[in-house]
Parts: C-alpha cells; structure tokens; sequence
C-alpha cells in the first residue's frame, strides 16, 4: 500500500475571494529610539577608529609625498613605505584574498560583526541617525513632527539636519578624492577655483552618494544591495554567535507590574514593550528569530538589558548566542569549518607576507633592437638593445651594468645608471663580439643589473645576441 504526502492549502486568504495580494510594500520610514548600553559604547569605538583611520591617514606624509596615495596618472600606488606598480598588482590581489578569508572567519565565528560594528554603511548611518537626533529631537518628536504641517519650526529642523548630513557627506567625499589627488593641494585649489573639473565632479558625486546612502536608503542598502547579507547565511551553523531572542524564557509575552507574581499568570520575563523593535535600525522584531534584515548590532541586546534591569530580571532575555545553547545543547567553539577558515588565513597571511618582504624593488626589462646586427668599425658584430630600469623604492639608487654570456662580449655605454625613486630610466646599450668567437648565428646572453649600495641586491634579463652565419 503506497502512502500520500499530505497536502495542506497555504493559499492566502485574500486570493481565495478573489482579492489581490501586494506583493510590493511600500518602504516603511524607521524612527529609531535613544538607548545605551556595553554594545553601543563597543560601537562608539569601532566607528571612531573607523573615522580615524579614514579621515586621518590621508593627511600623513611619508617622505615626499602622501603617506597612502593611488597615483593613477603615473600608476604608481604608495602604501606608507611601499610602492605598489601595476606589476604588483597581484600583492594587492592577496590583500583582498586575505580580507575576504578574514571576513568569512569572522561570520562563522560572530555572525555579522562587520556589518554592525565596522561597516561603512551601518557607522555612517548611526552618524547621521545622530545627526537627526540633534535636529529633531527622538524618536517620538520625530514622529510628530514628520505628521505635522510645515511650519517655521519644521523647516529649520529639518534645514539644519539635511545641511549637517550634506556637510558630513562633503567631507567624505573629499577626503575619498583626496587619496587619489593630494589633499593637501586638491582643498586649496577645490576653494580657490583652480582644482581640476573631474574633481570637482567626484567631489559632488561622492558628496550626493554619502548623503544618499547614510541619510536616505539607510538599511535599504544592507537589505537589498549588500551581496553580503545575502549569502551570509551559507557560512553560518548552530555554533555561530547571533543575536537572539530566547523564547523558552520570554514566552509568554505581556505586560505586568513590576512587582507582580507574573510566572503564576504563565508568563516569561518578554514584558512586550517593543523596545527592542523601536531601536532597530532595520526595523525588525528581533522576537521573530534570525532574519536577513539582522546586521548583529546588538541594539536590541542593549535595550532588552535596560528593561531586564528595571523589572529587576536577570540580563539576556536578548543576546549573542547560538542555536545550541538555545536549544539547550553545547556550544563547540572549535569546529571543522571554523578551523578550515583560520588555517587558510592564517596560510594566505603568510604567502603576503612573504610576497611582501622577498619582491624585487627594481624592474629591470631587455628588448633587442629590430636590426638584427651590424658590423662596427674595428669589425666587430654588434647587437643593439633597449633596457628599461624601474626603481620600486622610495629612494634614490644608483645600479651597475654588466652582461656576459660569450667569449670576449664587450658591454658599450653606460656602466653606472642612476634612477630616481619612483622612476623609470629606458637606454640603449650595445654589445659587441669579435666574429670568429661567435658559436652560432642565436646566442644567449645575459644582462646583470645590481646596487651599487648593495652587491648583495641584484636582478638579470636574458637576451638573444644575432651575428651572421656561419661558414
């Protein structure tokens, strides 16, 4: 006898009228509420890092010239003490690789940290979600004066707040010009008319891009147009740090005075108060389990403890925990795909470095010349060659010349080349053989390029040497 999969009718009840289902909402404006709390301050923290880190090291010089700077005329990139080339570029390949195996190791250990704490996005928002605070009071002032007619008052709260969030947006804006132009020049000359068009452009468009996404998509943007909250999902398991509601202790929800016998009513310690939903910045209901829309800030944490404190209830009705310390079960800190994570990191970290410390800071390039030889005048063949010589390094070298190769080759020219830091010096060299040493028409030879301050610090090309055959 077969057996039936049972079949349940999930239609929703509109449609069996006949009615239409809104599958498009229109987006719900979120009014977040002031709170404190251990996880706010821990935010304070990692966004005033973020902000020195951003709008301070663009004014640190190294040297003779900005300490982080994309020079993308010259395509040379300077990092502190480095100089990244376009042949570098697969250094910078690696940094990215490293970041993106750091990231994937922190969400399987504490979920979306990133994304509450150090993201761009999320601490330019609670920036201006500051901002908004300032001009228009909290949350329930802001509700009011959104549903009152417009009015002097209005008007020059919300005056003052859009111009703070375009002031702070100018600032960004420039300071993110300022690592590809240096800041130092690029303000003067933005404020006295003479900066270059394009600068103006990425300046305003930067500006507009801050003010857009920190002031009006907010979590719109960690919602729909973050490809990370879309496949965060994936490295999670039963043993990653989330936030969480815990149900078994919450449940059942309802309000009660504070010195009430509220567990002979059979209810749990969630006095609904919605203080969770009000902090959000998503706007979610934390109490409905994990959802997309969860960044991991922990507001929610910080304002359940202060009702949990009032009511005189123990903390962590809200907390980072797990699925198996929900479910009663134990939390495995150390697992395969955590360890997996950390040992390719930790694998990746060590190649950089290495790729770092061993690269060459010195380019050196050989291309012979299109004519194949030439006789010279004491009738020695002679090959004529191009050299390239790139010094990488933040200093001034001076390189030694030498080739070898055949019997009796005589290197004419320069011996001693003197590069300037950063720069790149192309000359031409000749070689030249007597006939009767040549063992054949294509011969290899080998140029040797070293320090002059350091004997010990060299780089060789090879070349083809070409005389006429042989009878």
């Amino acid at each position: 006898m077969s057996k039936q999969i049972p079949v349940h009718d999930v239609t929703p009840p509109a449609s069996k009228h006949g009615d239409s289902v809104d599958l498009y909402a229109s987006r719900e404006k979120i009014y977040t509420r002031a709170f404190t709390g251990i996880f706010r301050d821990l935010r304070r923290v990692a966004g005033a890092l973020l902000f020195l880190l951003y709008f301070g090291t663009v004014w640190l010089n190294w040297g003779e010239h900005q300490a982080v700077w994309w020079n993308l005329p010259e395509r040379k990139f300077y990092i502190f003490g480095a100089t990244i080339w376009p042949q570098d570029f697969i250094l910078l390949s690696g940094l990215l690789i490293v970041s993106a195996f750091g990231l994937f190791f922190i969400t399987v250990f504490a979920g979306r940290v990133w994304c509450g704490y150090t993201c761009p996005q999320s601490v330019w928002t609670w920036i201006f979600m500051w901002c908004e605070k300032v001009t228009e009071g909290d949350r329930n002032q802001r509700i009011k004066l959104d549903k009152s007619p417009m009015s002097a008052d209005k008007l020059v709260r919300k005056t003052a707040k859009h111009s703070l969030w375009l002031l702070i947006g100018f600032v960004t804006g420039m300071t993110f010009v300022g690592y590809f132009s240096p800041i130092r020049e690029l303000v003067l000359e933005f404020f006295t008319g003479q900066a270059d068009g394009w600068a103006y452009f990425w300046v305003g468009f930067f500006t507009l891009a801050t003010y857009g996404n920190a002031g009006w998509l907010r979590e719109q943007v960690c919602v729909h147009m973050c490809p990370y909250a879309r496949f965060q999902s994936v490295m999670f398991d039963k043993d990653t740090l989330i936030v969480s509601y815990d149900p078994r202790r919450g449940e059942l929800r309802g309000p009660r005075k504070k010195d009430a016998d509220y567990k002979a009513q059979g209810l749990g310690d969630c006095i609904d108060c919605t203080m969770c939903v009000q902090v959000c910045p998503t706007g979610i209901d934390i109490r409905d389990g994990l959802q997309i829309e969860c960044i991991g800030c922990a507001a929610c944490v910080d304002a359940c403890d202060s009702i949990m404190d009032k009511m005189n209830y123990p903390r962590g009705l809200v907390s980072y925990t797990t699925e198996h310390n929900l479910s009663g079960q134990k939390t495995h800190m150390l697992r395969p795909r955590l360890i997996g994570y950390a040992l390719v990191l930790l694998a990746m970290i060590a190649l950089l470095a290495t790729a770092f410390a061993t690269r060459s800071l010195v380019g050196f390039d050989v291309s012979k010349d299109r004519v194949l030889y030439r006789e010279n005048a004491q009738g020695r063949i002679e090959n004529v060659y191009s050299l390239k010589v790139m010094n990488k390094d933040q200093h001034d070298h001076v390189y030694v010349l030498e080739a070898s190769g055949l019997p009796g080759l005589v290197l004419e020219g320069a011996r001693e080349i003197r590069v300037a830091a950063g720069d790149i010096v192309s000359l031409p060299v000749r070689l030249s053989v007597a006939p009767e040493r040549l063992p054949s028409t294509t011969n290899e030879v080998t140029f040797l390029l070293k320090d002059a301050d350091d004997g010990d610090s060299q780089v060789e090309a090879q070349s083809r040497f070409i005389g006429p055959q042989i009878r």
